[in-house]
């Protein structure tokens, strides 16, 4: 199994599949990291408290070589940088493979779920892909605090076979065959989160982000009725549970850069301070884009994208947003 990223989540991952004794060929872009995994057995830049065991963890630099003979490939890069992560692959490379998505954002400027983008350009099948959905966060994985995944496919036995994989002491899983959905559900809710972040950063209270979320919740299903539509309940964990994690947790990247937006960072020196990526600042622009076909009522996704693309302000929005709330 190839595990592809060497951010906080492709640690969580690789620390739950090597509880099941899974062997996993993991690539990284920097060279001193995997030499210091291989050495120290922790990832130095990312949940360096979290012990790799050392027999079922392999380094690679070569992205071909850690692909090579594993079955399944787990991509676990934020959405933005993916084509140049996956520029020395081939479309042979994924014949025959599981390919899972831990990516939770869309490719920019293409305005493409990651499934739909590989489909693409490198002839993946639907049938082949799996999602991970949360509600999960990678810090608590690494303190083995008790969490729970969704996997999606097509192909419920894909899923079913996946999940089997990622079950373990701390992580329960169960499969679901609503690929886009859940994909576009985690899209979303990384949107929510900041939207929830920038009304934190103005001062709104508990009571504001109650109501916030849920209606937040009756956006996304306006959304994936008129885009995708499938009969699925909004209310299960890889929908609502998802959204109100990331809504709510200090774990939440899109949270905490909403958070600095609203106490009045610039969106350059938000990104620089955090040094990690948020996927809802990518991924507010391509719903955007995307619902100026459908037209889909959408007033918690507009605000965010006038206050992060149009520069309008915050306090200003948000007054505007809270009116329509209900």
């Amino acid at each position: 199994m190839a595990v592809i990223g060497g951010g906080s989540w492709a640690t969580a991952i690789i620390r739950i599949l090597s509880e099941n004794e899974v062997k996993i060929r993991w690539w990284l872009r920097n060279r001193k990291d995997a030499q210091h995994i291989r050495k120290f057995h922790s990832n130095p830049r990312y949940l360096s408290g979290v012990v790799l065991h050392p027999k079922r963890v392999k380094p690679f630099t070569r992205l071909p070589e850690a692909v090579k003979g594993s079955e399944v490939i787990i991509l676990a890069v934020p959405a933005a940088f993916i084509t140049e992560a996956l520029a020395e692959l081939k479309p042979e490379d994924f014949v025959g493979k599981t390919v899972v998505s831990a990516i939770k954002g869309m490719i920019p400027g293409e305005n493409l779920l990651v499934t739909d983008w590989l489909e693409k350009n490198y002839g993946v099948s639907q049938d082949q892909f799996c999602v991970i959905a949360g509600p999960c966060h990678a810090e608590e994985v690494a303190l083995e605090k008790q969490s729970y995944l969704t996997i999606a496919s097509p192909d419920i036995q894909r899923a079913t076979a996946f999940a089997d994989l990622m079950n373990c002491r701390f992580v329960s899983t169960h499969p679901l065959t609503d690929l886009y959905g859940v994909e576009y559900c985690a899209v979303m809710k990384n949107i929510i989160a900041l939207a929830c972040g920038i009304c934190h950063g103005i001062g709104y209270g508990d009571n504001f982000q109650a109501v916030l979320v849920s209606n937040a919740m009756q956006e996304i299903k306006r959304f994936l009725d008129v885009i995708y539509p499938y009969y699925r309940d909004l209310m299960g964990s890889a929908y609502l549970g998802d959204l109100l994690v990331t809504s709510y947790s200090q774990f939440s990247r899109n949270r905490t850069f909403g958070s600095m937006i609203g106490r009045g960072y610039s969106v350059k020196s938000a990104q620089v301070e955090m040094n990690m990526v948020a996927e809802g600042y990518y991924a507010v622009k391509s719903i955007y884009e995307i619902n100026r076909q459908f037209e889909v009522n959408m007033p918690i996704m507009n605000a965010v994208y006038a206050i992060l693309y149009e520069r309008s302000s915050p306090t200003v929005e948000i007054e505007i947003l809270k009116n329509l709330l209900r």
